[in-house]
């Protein structure tokens, strides 16, 4: 095949590629450029995710009618002059590439006005052909209407994820860039309902509280730092507020987005020693830097960064976080129930605990056959043996008793065959899913009325996510209805749950939820069960009284899985007496 020019349509869709790769990407170029043009107001309508309709209004400098029609075309900016500029870059767009690239990929209309013009201009461009600049009526700003985005790229329209996923990202994009620009008011329109609207007084705990709710805003902790001609300021959160994934973790450099692996890990080792595994903070930062020592131009996309002295950015971040982390973190202080020892009830009884692992019943009696012994009963401490009708073994744990709690978060327990460690949040995370996957297949959930109400605040991303998962919700003995902008409330919770955290159980639903699932994808319902269980399980570092450690012993054996919570981890290990011997060197060498 011969060597020939691309011709400016291709060209034009192959470029739109690295800039255009959802609706998200649009809203960004466009939301930057009214931030580049001074807007004070900038509203975000869309349709269909985005797919239909992405309009953005705002209230900036404008575009001259005379330049409308070159600003649509490929790199064309007023941003740029000279080579080195690109070494000084102070504004969020410089390529001249983001109309252009819009345009090729969809029905694109522009209607703008400059102040100093007595009417304003529109020019539509439809698949990277541009018509005729036509005179109308306009205030002062732009107006950027893209509609049926990749119509003619029927490929990139396949491979666009669920409307849920793809709103979830342009408002999870808006709610970033609010943060950013506390002084601009932001308006997202979905359809006719407002899912985001910020003051625009140049409060960022404020707009945290819209985001997140009162409650998590009061509890940031605030950073402010500066040395060497850099500036880090914006909000943490403490050790007690995390989150399962890092999608919680935002940068700004100079009112940039970026999402740099040097700063998250700053970031993180900033944390070190303080989380627990697998747990991520809360964070809104904002870096102030000299232009010159950070290169934006490594991706079209300009979310990646270069910096001339990534050591000395990488340290300033770790100790200013690390600083203000120990300046509101209180020291912490052992509770005196770890020391000394507790007394064991003398006769047996049935345990009734406040956080839903009472044993409704008598453990049965244990099994001679299993030991070639007699063994006592974890409740009764009496020997017993095997009987007719008993329960067997098959569920894959023996019978054990409770020797006691180390740490304030594991079990010891003896086993016929050995010593078991068990993970007390892992094990009550069991327990309580299948107490709840067994009401359920039942259709026999007890539920709870609140006393009071629990109004629970979220991101407008993650307040998408539940509104689809309600209905699955409330087949599990939730009462919770909408209650305005993102905010819902609980009225009531099922009877097992009774005593948790119903704010609590709400943002487990949303947080793990990975950006390609759906909320209607088989077995969702055994997914959100496993969800609101994790979350509402007794922790690690709670200490129990020994009523609580025997119950939820009893409470696992029943299960029907009991060696794994329900994502999976183990809920114990086994430490065979034969290994036991090994390791003392009473049955042969190591």
């Amino acid at each position: 095949m011969p060597i020939r020019l691309l011709s400016s349509e291709v060209s034009s869709q192959i470029a739109a590629g690295e800039v255009v790769e959802r609706p998200a990407s649009v809203v960004k170029e466009l939301a930057e450029n009214s931030l580049d043009a001074g807007a004070k107001n900038i509203s975000i309508s869309i349709a269909d995710a985005g797919r239909t309709l992405i309009e953005v209004a705002d209230d900036g400098h404008g575009i001259a009618s005379e330049e409308l029609e070159l600003a649509a075309s490929r790199h064309a900016t007023s941003k740029l002059v000279l080579s080195d500029d690109l070494f000084h870059i102070r504004t969020l767009g410089f390529r001249g590439e983001a109309l252009a690239s819009i345009g090729s990929v969809s029905h694109m209309t522009i209607t703008s006005r400059v102040e100093s013009a007595k009417e304003g201009a529109r020019l539509r461009v439809n698949g990277g052909i541009s018509e005729k600049v036509e005179k109308v009526g306009a205030p002062v700003g732009t107006v950027v209407r893209v509609e049926n985005l990749f119509y003619n790229v029927p490929a990139r329209l396949k491979f666009l994820k669920t409307d849920v996923t793809e709103r979830r990202a342009i408002d999870s994009l808006v709610t970033r860039y609010a943060l950013a620009y506390p002084h601009v008011r932001f308006k997202i329109m979905d359809g006719k309902q407002v899912t985001l609207q910020t003051a625009g007084d140049g409060d960022r705990r404020a707009i945290l509280a819209a985001l997140y709710g009162v409650d998590v805003a009061k509890q940031m902790l605030e950073v402010m730092a500066s040395e060497d001609g850099l500036a880090l300021s914006g909000f943490i959160s403490p050790v007690s507020l995390t989150r399962s994934n890092r999608r919680e973790i935002t940068f700004f450099i100079n009112g940039r987005w970026v999402q740099e692996f040097s700063l998250n890990s700053a970031l993180l080792q900033a944390y070190h020693t303080l989380l627990m595994v697998g747990r991520y903070p809360l964070t809104a930062l904002f870096l102030e830097m000299a232009p010159e020592d950070v290169d934006v131009n490594v991706h079209p996309t300009k979310a990646e960064v270069r910096f001339r002295a990534q050591d000395k950015v990488f340290s300033f971040v770790q100790r200013s976080v690390r600083k203000a982390l120990l300046a509101y973190t209180p020291v912490p202080t052992v509770s005196p129930q770890l020391w000394g020892a507790r007394s064991v009830p003398s006769e047996p009884r049935t345990v009734g605990i406040d956080w839903s692992i009472g044993h409704d019943e008598q453990l049965s009696v244990g099994s001679d056959e299993l030991r070639g012994a007699s063994y006592q009963s974890p409740v009764t401490g009496e020997q017993s043996s095997q009987v007719e009708g008993q329960r067997s073994f098959s569920t894959g744990v023996p019978l054990l008793r409770l020797i006691g709690q180390i740490g304030a978060t594991y079990l010891v327990a003896e086993g016929p065959d050995g010593l078991y460690l068990v993970d007390q949040h892992a094990a009550h995370e069991r327990v309580l899913f299948e107490k709840l996957m067994a009401q359920r297949e039942n259709k026999n959930i007890p539920s709870q009325a609140l006393l009071a109400p629990e109004v629970v605040t979220l991101p407008p991303h993650s307040a998408k996510t539940l509104t689809e998962q309600l209905p699955f919700l409330n087949k599990f003995g939730f009462e919770v209805e909408e209650f305005g902008t993102n905010t819902f409330q609980v009225r009531s919770m099922p009877v097992l749950f009774s005593g948790g955290d119903p704010a609590a159980a709400l943002r487990s639903l949303v947080e793990d939820f990975e950006e390609d699932e759906s909320p209607l994808q088989a077995e969702v319902e055994a997914r959100i069960a496993g969800r609101v269980c994790k979350r509402l399980a007794v922790k690690g570092g709670r200490v129990l009284t020994s009523d609580e450690q025997r119950s939820l012993l009893n409470d696992l054996e029943a299960c029907q899985s009991p060696r794994t919570c329900p994502h999976g981890r183990p809920t114990m290990i086994h430490l065979s007496v034969d290994a036991l011997e090994r390791q003392f060197g009473r049955k042969g060498a190591r």
